[in-house]
């Protein structure tokens, strides 16, 4: 888990060879690996914290970022976009999913276990 929080601590810092850096920097590129690896180290940080009420306030912040600020970088018609569009949108909406993971403790997918999660 070290290595995926390291992960997503340099994808939040958007350091050099960052996915997040890549959609920002000159050279606008969507790195479908990189996104992939940032997905991955996403999803495990939302599984450590699931249950945890205390969230490091540069996840939070990261998370929080990632979900709002990749669609709207990437919405300029001159964007290169990744293809095929449902690809795109797909990693929009898993951005999305997983940040709301991350602050709710539960996914999307699975069944409220109370009232109150619904």
């Amino acid at each position: 888990m070290d290595d995926a929080l390291t992960l997503l601590r340099r994808e939040f810092e958007g350091t050099e060879g960052s996915f997040l850096l890549c959609l920002r920097g000159e050279g606008l590129v969507w790195d479908r690996a990189a996104f992939s690896r940032l997905g991955q180290a996403m999803r495990s940080a939302c599984e450590q914290y699931e249950d945890r009420d205390d969230l490091p306030r540069w996840m939070a912040e990261g998370f929080y970022e990632t979900s709002h600020c990749v669609a709207e970088w990437t919405s300029h018609p001159n964007f290169p976009r990744p293809e095929p569009v449902q690809y795109y949108q797909d990693c929009l909406e898993r951005l999305r999913d997983l940040a709301d993971w991350f602050f709710r403790g539960w996914h999307a997918y699975q069944e409220p276990h109370t009232w109150r999660d619904l």
